[in-house]
């Protein structure tokens, strides 16, 4: 199954492909050779998955999309203090190419704009022009995860025409801002700018600012992580030049532009993005990719002043139907069936107010799983909400599993609406919606059902006296006397057949077919199930120990046929036969051991 967030993305990609406003480039003559209707979208998450559509493998030049990554690199080499005596933090208004400098003190207001972002490749670590850029070389593919080439025909276009860029660099040398030959770092300048990478190399070096320095996929640490967040907090207040304060208004991600049609945005702790589309606006952004953002920041709620936290977070405790199986006690046929084979249903708890992000996580996961999968559980039980988009791709996500015969269904949502809404709002047309229970023990007795429905000889039988625990080692006179004495009888669906409370009758249940609910009362009135019994099992059997009246009590599910042994006809029995009584508390003793035995497998698997 295809994951929600890449049909969400083709969508996206779909929509706007037919968005043709905007021009290409000009002021650098190479960059008018690009294709207009180049168009990539990809996304990478903190533990290095991509989501890629479009044109996401097309090399192009990286142009001021370098400049967040060589103001880190600087800060790791230099220092802040250093750093921040020659290139201030205050957005500008102005666009990429203006000459913004301090009046008093000539320094650029700013790394992200040309003259900002000269001075800081003069300020990368090097004894020399050409050690400087072999460690901005570096530097740069660590954060892409590999090694970068250079667009020759871009870079000697951008030499050749770069007059304004000249006169910013000398103004520069003027102010003491630059140090050595301003023209060595202006042609390093210029070759940054014309770094060759493909739209998930943007994403990838969005990721790394995102997963705090460290690279999503290749583990290498790319910027120590005091920088990280004075590049992404300049970024968010000066990357897209005289748009930046919309920007932040409208998206809320950090982001960089530039004019090679490339846009990167960093959602912290969560997930890069990159976007690749050379028909710019107005302003020098790509048109294309500010329509991408978006949407993005709107349907997926990313503003990064919104709920934030690491996707994984959403995920806690996974472990099987075999950890914990439902309640009910199994016929030995049904234990046999489950051991081979409830491995396949899976719980899932998961944790938290739901976003798109930890929706993603938790989706990866299941599809991780889904070959050895029958049912999903999805545990709610700690979570405060889930989103509208969320919501969305986890219904779409039930669907798509649901197609491939794996059932995904909730619990313990307890009738709150910041949970149940969001689900219910997104229903497709057609969908029945999903299903859900009160606890996990219904959830998972709904499971072991499908389970024994793919059985070619279903477990759930009808039974005989002789199929019960309590008669197991019996000889068979004993066991024809005691069914000799036992009387029978049909419940219906919903009828009570014991009810808590009240004075014990003496009698004993054996359940030939059909299935009950063993429910306790509550203080607010209501009722908890504690297990299901189907045939082959038997309830009522403490009047063997004394018991005087029900602390439970027994509905019909469907229904149910029983065997009624009376008390007092069993200790007749036992008068004459006291071998029957000794077998009887022999494997009533048995029987409750593995009851506890259960119950503290489910309190280990819960802990």
């Amino acid at each position: 199954m295809q994951s929600p967030i890449q049909t969400y993305l083709e969508d996206l990609h779909k929509s706007l492909v037919g968005l043709t406003a905007g021009e290409l480039a000009s002021y650098i003559p190479e960059l008018t050779k690009a294709n207009p209707d180049w168009f990539g979208i990809s996304l990478v998450t903190m533990d290095g998955v991509a989501y890629n559509v479009g044109d996401t493998g097309q090399l192009f030049t990286i142009q001021s999309v370098s400049k967040p990554f060589v103001y880190a690199t600087a800060l790791a080499d230099r220092g802040v203090e250093t750093v921040s005596r020659k290139i201030g933090v205050e957005p500008s208004g102005d666009a990429f190419n203006s000459i913004s400098l301090d009046p008093q003190t000539g320094a650029p207001l700013n790394p992200m704009i040309n003259a900002g972002a000269i001075a800081t490749t003069s300020l990368v670590a090097g004894d020399s022009a050409e050690a400087q850029w072999q460690r901005l070389s570096a530097s740069m593919a660590a954060f892409v995860g590999r090694d970068l080439g250079i667009d020759d025909s871009v870079y000697h276009s951008e030499s050749a025409t770069g007059f304004r860029n000249r006169a910013i660099a000398w103004m520069l040398k003027n102010f003491g801002i630059i140090d050595g030959d301003p023209m060595a770092a202006l042609e390093n300048y210029f070759r940054q700018c014309s770094f060759e990478v493909s739209c998930q190399d943007l994403a990838c070096m969005a990721a790394t600012l995102a997963n705090g320095g460290v690279h999503p996929v290749t583990g290498r640490r790319a910027l120590p992580a005091e920088h990280v967040e004075r590049v992404l907090s300049v970024m968010a207040t000066c990357g897209m030049y005289n748009y930046a304060g919309s920007w932040l208004f409208e998206v809320g991600m950090p982001a960089k532009s530039g004019v090679g049609g490339g846009i990167i945005a960093v959602l912290p702790g969560r997930f890069g993005i990159g976007i690749f589309s050379p028909k710019l606006d107005a302003k020098g952004n790509s048109a294309r990719g500010i329509e991408v953002c978006k949407r993005l920041s709107k349907d997926f709620s990313l503003h990064v002043f919104g709920r934030a936290g690491h996707p994984s977070m959403a995920l806690g405790r996974v472990y099987s139907a075999i950890d914990a199986p439902s309640r009910r006690q199994p016929s030995s046929a049904m234990r046999s069936y489950l051991m081979e084979h409830a491995r396949r249903i899976k719980y899932l708890c998961l944790h938290g107010y739901l976003a798109v992000d930890g929706i993603e996580y938790i989706i990866r996961k299941m599809l991780q799983m889904a070959s050895d999968t029958h049912s999903f559980i999805l545990d709610l039980h700690q979570v405060d909400g889930v989103s509208d988009c969320a919501a969305r791709l986890l219904n779409e996500a039930r669907l798509g599993f649901s197609r491939d015969g794996i059932a995904v269904v909730f619990t313990r949502i307890h009738a709150r609406k910041s949970i149940s809404q969001p689900l219910r709002r997104v229903s497709a047309k057609g969908d029945r919606g999903y299903l859900s229970f009160e606890d996990n023990d219904l959830a998972v007795e709904w499971c072991e059902n499908r389970l024994f429905g793919e059985a070619a000889h279903s477990p759930v039988t009808a039974a005989s006296l002789a199929d019960f625990l309590l008669f197991k080692g019996m000889p068979l006179v004993l066991t024809l006397q005691v069914e000799a004495a036992t009387t029978s009888q049909v419940y219906a669906i919903g009828e009570e057949i014991v009810t808590a409370g009240q004075a014990g009758d003496g009698r004993m249940y054996f359940i030939e077919s059909g299935q009950v609910s063993v429910l306790v009362p509550l203080a607010d009135g209501a009722h908890h199930r504690i297990t299901s019994l189907s045939a082959g099992m038997n309830f009522g059997e403490m009047v063997l120990l004394g018991q005087t009246s029900r602390t439970a009590t027994v509905c019909a599910d469907t229904e149910v046929r029983c065997r009624i042994l009376e008390s007092r006809k069993l200790e007749q029995m036992a008068a004459e036969s006291p071998l029957l009584k000794i077998i009887l508390l022999e494997n009533l003793a048995k029987d409750m051991a593995n009851s506890l035995r259960r119950a503290t497998q489910w309190i280990a698997a819960l802990a």
